[in-house]
C-alpha cells in the first residue's frame, strides 16, 4: 500500500474537442505549483488527476498547494494497492481504521473503470461493505443516509480507496492561462483582492497596478500591498506588480481642482495610466472592486466618469455584492487579516469632505483640464517599479 493522490475537475469536461488543451494547462499549473514544494509525478487518467511518487511527509502540502489551483473542484487522500480482493480489503482496513473504528453509519461506493476486474462494481460494493461490516463492530450500514463514503475506485494503476467526507474541496473554475490576461487595479483595501481571485478563477492570468504616494502612504502600506499580490499570487502561481508613484497627480489635483471632484478626477487618471500598462503587457481588460453605492465614488454616474477616459473593457466582479458579502470571500482567500491593517492607501489619505455623488462627464472633463494630464501621465509611468511576485 502507498498513500496517493486524486483530484477532480469539473468545467474542463464539457470543453469537447477543446478538452485536451484545458487539461494540459491544469497539468501545466499543478505541476508549477508543486515544483518547489515536491517532486511527483502528475497526470490525467479518465478524467481524473493523479499525483503519486512523492515523499510520504509532502502529502499534506500538495493537497494544500493543490486546493489553490483554479480548475480543480476537489482533492483526495487514498490509499493505492493492488486489484486482488484480499489485498484490498486489508489495505482498507488498516487504511481507514481511524474513521471505521467509532460509531457511525456507512457505505461503499465502488467503481471498476478496469473491466478484467472480476467483479462489477456493485458486486464490489456489497462484498467489500460486507467485510468492513465484520471488521468494524460499532459500524451501521446504511446506504441512504451515511456518515462515512468509503470509496473504491479499480483502475488501471491498481485499486484506490479513501472517505469521500475527507476530501478537500477545490477552487473550481477554469485553469489559469486559458481566459487571457487583465490587469487589476490592486488597492490595499478589502475589494480589490476579492476582484482579482474572482476574475482568476475563470481562468484569466492576472498583473496588478498599485499607486503609492510617498511619504503620505508608508512604506508599510507598500509591503501590505506586495503581501496582498502574493496572497492572490497562491492562486495565480505568479503576478507582475506594478508601483506607479502617484504623489505629484494627487498634489496637482489638491492644488487646482475643486474638492469635491478630486476622488473623481484621481480615479480617471488611475484609470489611463492602467490601460497604458496593461496594453504594454498584454493585458485586455482592466479589473476593479467597485460595488454600486458603497462610497460616493462608485454612484453608476460616478462609474460612468470614471470608466469613461479608457476603451479597454473594465471588469467589475464586485458591482452586484454587499460589503458583507466581500468580506466573506476575502476571508476564505486568506486575504482579510491583511486587508484590514492599518496602512493607509493613495485612496484615503487625499479624501474630500463632501464627495460629488452625481457627477458630470462635462463638468468633470472641464475641471480636469487645467491639468497637464499627458505630462503628468507620462513622469508617473516612467517612474513605476514592476515586481514580480510569488506566493510565500
Amino acid at each position: 500500500m502507498k498513500e496517493t493522490i486524486l483530484a477532480k475537475y469539473g468545467e474542463i469536461i464539457l470543453k469537447g474537442g477543446n478538452r485536451p488543451r484545458f487539461e494540459k494547462m491544469l497539468i501545466d499549473n499543478i505541476k508549477r505549483a508543486l515544483k518547489n514544494v515536491a517532486k511527483c509525478r502528475v497526470a490525467i487518467r479518465q478524467a481524473t488527476i493523479l499525483v503519486d511518487d512523492f515523499e510520504e511527509d509532502k502529502i499534506d502540502i500538495i493537497v494544500e498547494r493543490m486546493s489553490k489551483i483554479f480548475g480543480i473542484t476537489s482533492i483526495t487522500k487514498a490509499a493505492l494497492c493492488e486489484k486482488e480482493l484480499p489485498v484490498i480489503f486489508e489495505t482498507a482496513k488498516e487504511y481507514l481504521k481511524d474513521d471505521l473504528s467509532r460509531p457511525a453509519r456507512f457505505k461503499v461506493e465502488a467503481k471498476r473503470s478496469d473491466k478484467s476486474f472480476p467483479l462489477n462494481s456493485t458486486e464490489l460494493a456489497i462484498k467489500l461493505g460486507g467485510d468492513l461490516d465484520d471488521a468494524f463492530p460499532d459500524i451501521v450500514c446504511d446506504v441512504h443516509n451515511p456518515e462515512i463514503t468509503v470509496k473504491c475506485e479499480i483502475r488501471e494503476a491498481g485499486a484506490y480507496i479513501y472517505i469521500l467526507e475527507n476530501r478537500t474541496e477545490g477552487q473550481g473554475g477554469m485553469p489559469i492561462g486559458s481566459g487571457s490576461k487583465a490587469t487589476l487595479l490592486l488597492s490595499g483595501g478589502i475589494d480589490s483582492p476579492v476582484a482579482g481571485h474572482m476574475i482568476a478563477k475563470r481562468g484569466v492570468t492576472i498583473d496588478a497596478v498599485n499607486f503609492f504616494s510617498f511619504p503620505y502612504t508608508s512604506d508599510r502600506a507598500k509591503e501590505k500591498v506586495i503581501d496582498l499580490a502574493k496572497i492572490l499570487a497562491r492562486y495565480t502561481s505568479r503576478m507582475n506588480l506594478y508601483i506607479v508613484p502617484f504623489t505629484e497627480i494627487q498634489l496637482e489635483i489638491r492644488d487646482k481642482c475643486p474638492e469635491e471632484y478630486m476622488t473623481l478626477i484621481m480615479r480617471r487618471f488611475m484609470m489611463r495610466i492602467s490601460e497604458k500598462i496593461a496594453v504594454e503587457n498584454g493585458s485586455k481588460a482592466l479589473i476593479t472592486g467597485e460595488s454600486v453605492g458603497q462610497v460616493a465614488s462608485q454612484t453608476l454616474s460616478a462609474l460612468d466618469v470614471t470608466n469613461a477616459v479608457i476603451d479597454m473593457p473594465v471588469l467589475q466582479p464586485l458591482i452586484g455584492m454587499d460589503k458583507l458579502e466581500v468580506i466573506n470571500r476575502s476571508v476564505e482567500i486568506g486575504a482579510y487579516d491583511t486587508s484590514i491593517l492599518p496602512y493607509e492607501d493613495c485612496c484615503t489619505v487625499f479624501t474630500p469632505r463632501h464627495p460629488k455623488v452625481n457627477p458630470k462627464r462635462k463638468d468633470v472633463e472641464r475641471f480636469e483640464s487645467v491639468l497637464d494630464i499627458e505630462a503628468l501621465e507620462t513622469a508617473a509611468i516612467e517612474g513605476i517599479e514592476c515586481i514580480e511576485v510569488y506566493p510565500d
